[in-house]
Formats: C-alpha cells, sequence, structure tokens
C-alpha cells in the first residue's frame, strides 16, 4: 500500500534527508490505529492529534487511554517534526464527560489497584499538558467536565464553542474538582471559581470563554475548518498558533452581544463566597435571602458535606501552591476519597440506581471536622504522587 503523502508532507519533504524522510513515513504509518480504538493518535501535517474515541460513552476516560495519551505525547514533546499537539473529542456533542467513575467506584470497593493507578496516571497526563513545551490546542467542542477539564484547562489554547458545557460537578458524587481544579478554579476572577466549584453550576458556549475557562470561541461549523489550518501550517511557532486561532475567535459573531450568565450576580458571588469556612458560606447564602442565594443554598444542601469542606480548603490551598504541588495536594484527597464512604453513595445515587436521594456520611457540615480533613490532606509518604 502505498503512503498518502498531504500537500503539506510534499512541501516538506524535499527539504528533508533521505533517511529522516523515511522515519516520518514509518512513524506516520506506525500510527495509523484501529479506527474503533478507545483513543486514536496520528500525526497529520504538522501535528499531533489526540482523539478519545468514545463517543457513546461521553469520551469517559479509562485507564488505558491515559497509558496510550501520555507517552505518545512526550514523545511528539520532543519530536523536532512535530509542531503543536492538538487534542478532540469523537461525535458532535462531547469533548470528554470525565472519568470511567463507575469502573473506579467497582475497583474501589474491592481495593483493587485501579482507584490508585487511574488518578495517578490522570494527574501525570494533566501536568504533562500544563507543562507541554509544544503549543498544546484542546478543541474543547460539546460536553467538558471533570477529566475533560483537566486534559484542556492546563494547555496553551482552548476553544469553545456554542455546544461546549462547561462543569465541575464532582461534590455531588462525594468527590472534589480534582484534575489541578485547586489550581486553576481559585485563579478564576473573583469567587467564580469557588462557585462553578462547590455548586457545579453549568457554563455553556461563549460564557466558558468569558469566565477565562476557553482562550478562544469558535463556531462548532467552522470547526474542521480551523484543524484543518492549523494541521497544514508549516513549521509554526506559538505566536503562528495563536494568529490563525485569533482570527477565527475574531470572525465569530455568534452571541458576541450575550450577556455573562452570572454577569448580575458576579457582585453577591464575590461577596458571599468571600469567607473563612464552608458553614460561614452557607451563613452569608441565608443571610442574604435572594432568590439567587437561596438557589445555590438549595443545591449546596445535596452536595456531600465532606465533599465541600474538601473542595473549600482545596481552593484555599491550592491558590498559593504551584501546579504540581495542587496535583500532589489532590492525589492524597483523592485516596482519601477512596477510603471514604460518600464517594461509593453518590456513585450509587446519582450514576448507578439515579434515585439522585444520597445518604452522605457525616450528613451536616458541623459533623465534618477538622480531625478528618486534616487526614485527607495528610502525606502518603511513599505513595505520594511523583511527578
Amino acid at each position: 500500500m502505498g503512503l498518502l503523502v498531504t500537500p503539506v508532507m510534499r512541501k516538506c519533504l524535499p527539504r528533508l534527508k533521505p533517511f529522516s524522510r523515511l522515519q516520518i513515513t514509518l512513524r506516520h504509518l506506525s500510527m495509523t490505529k484501529d479506527p474503533s480504538a478507545e483513543v486514536l493518535l496520528e500525526k497529520r501535517g504538522c501535528a499531533g492529534i489526540i482523539t478519545m474515541n468514545r463517543p457513546k460513552a461521553l469520551n469517559a476516560l479509562t485507564l488505558s487511554m491515559l497509558q496510550q495519551i501520555y507517552p505518545q505525547l512526550k514523545k511528539w514533546e520532543q519530536d523536532p517534526e512535530t509542531y503543536l499537539i492538538l487534542i478532540k473529542g469523537a461525535g458532535e456533542k462531547v469533548f470528554c464527560a470525565g472519568g470511567d467513575i463507575k469502573a473506579i467506584s467497582e475497583a474501589g470497593k474491592h481495593g483493587d489497584r485501579l482507584r490508585k493507578d487511574f488518578f495517578r496516571e490522570e494527574y501525570r497526563l494533566n501536568n504533562a499538558t500544563g507543562t507541554c513545551k509544544k503549543p498544546y490546542v484542546a478543541l474543547i467542542d460539546g460536553i467538558t467536565m471533570g477529566g475533560g477539564v483537566g486534559l484542556s484547562v492546563h494547555g496553551h489554547f482552548r476553544v469553545a464553542t456554542e455546544r461546549t458545557v462547561f462543569a465541575m460537578p464532582e461534590t455531588a458524587i462525594g468527590l472534589f474538582p480534582d484534575v489541578g481544579g485547586g489550581y486553576f478554579l481559585p485563579r478564576l476572577p473573583g469567587k467564580l471559581g469557588y462557585f462553578l466549584a462547590l455548586t457545579g453550576f453549568r457554563l455553556r458556549g461563549r460564557d466558558v470563554h468569558t469566565a477565562g475557562i476557553a482562550t478562544h470561541f469558535v463556531e462548532a461549523e467552522k470547526m474542521a475548518a480551523l484543524e484543518k489550518d492549523l494541521i497544514e501550517l508549516i513549521s509554526p511557532t506559538k505566536a503562528n498558533v495563536a494568529d490563525v486561532l485569533d482570527s477565527y475567535h475574531k470572525e465569530c459573531k455568534l452571541d458576541q452581544e450575550k450577556e455573562f450568565i452570572l454577569g448580575e450576580h458576579m457582585d453577591k458571588i464575590n461577596s458571599l463566597f468571600s469567607a473563612n469556612s464552608m458553614e460561614e458560606i452557607v451563613q452569608n447564602l441565608k443571610k442574604d435571602g435572594s432568590p439567587f442565594a437561596l438557589d445555590q443554598l438549595k443545591t449546596i444542601a445535596k452536595m456531600s458535606p465532606t465533599s465541600l469542606k474538601i473542595t473549600f480548603r482545596q481552593l484555599k490551598e491550592g491558590a498559593s501552591l504551584n501546579l504540581q504541588d495542587v496535583f500532589t495536594m489532590e492525589y492524597r484527597l483523592s485516596q482519601a476519597c477512596m477510603r471514604g464512604h460518600d464517594f461509593f453513595e453518590g456513585v450509587r445515587a446519582v450514576l448507578i440506581n439515579k434515585d439522585h436521594s444520597p445518604k452522605w456520611k457525616p450528613a451536616v457540615l458541623e459533623e465534618v471536622t477538622d480531625e478528618l480533613l486534616d487526614s485527607c490532606f495528610k502525606s502518603l509518604g511513599s505513595d505520594d504522587l511523583r511527578l
């Protein structure tokens, strides 16, 4: 079978030595994957392309996917013929809805290694995207939650569309907004990150860009053209990649006049979520008594009290930590959740039985003691995450 030589490859190949040309050809062939594989890794033009390929499962991440993506990302980072890395999700509705939580829950119940390995590999990959030396472009077209946020938000560029739905809904399943949430959430404007983390509020479309989570906003129907233009760049720098993204962003008039969904509430969010404890936030919301405050109170009342207190402290501490130290902290927290009750109960109530009536233990914020919290943040010694 002959190699299909693209116009970009034709432009690039004459400048290379014959042996180098052969290497590129073989590398290109070796990455042609089974189209039914759960992750597709391919080199096209100047770009290494990662496609999460489980659309029926909302592109939820498995341990196997993490273990395939990480070494390939590292290879492309070192490869002189790869100039940018692009990540996207298969299907029209989803980038990545998170980790395969049901599998992790099942493994955790039986003390299986997956409860350690999954989080370790996931955070290692998240860190690799945050420290990647090549321009890293995430096309977050569709649902982007939990683990999908971790694969996009730490990279150089995040391109949202009108189909993007962003959320960190972990407190509803007895977990916390991990994948580096402790780093990026407290760095959002005002107390927006605390609000999103504690309530699981969903941002859609252009609001994801306005909030500072996406770097660019482009119509969904233009994404294929954008991807093609990026791939066909010749030896691009980060600035060249930014120029292409900027031009598409500037041309996009969709929802340009739309007010930010939380715009009218930002003053309230900044004051009500400025507190020294989770209990104080609840008191602030009760005292305020506005329809907006009471809605948030109702939402927070459904969340795991342990998760709320872990999350509040995670963001407080994460605000002054670097990304690597945040992942070390979050790995400790993930293992504390695997030892506890609420994660398994949350998964049962929300994802398995779907009765949405979890029985949290402890059941109220006041019963989540400082001693319990301290034990969650405590070093795991030789089991700590090493990056």
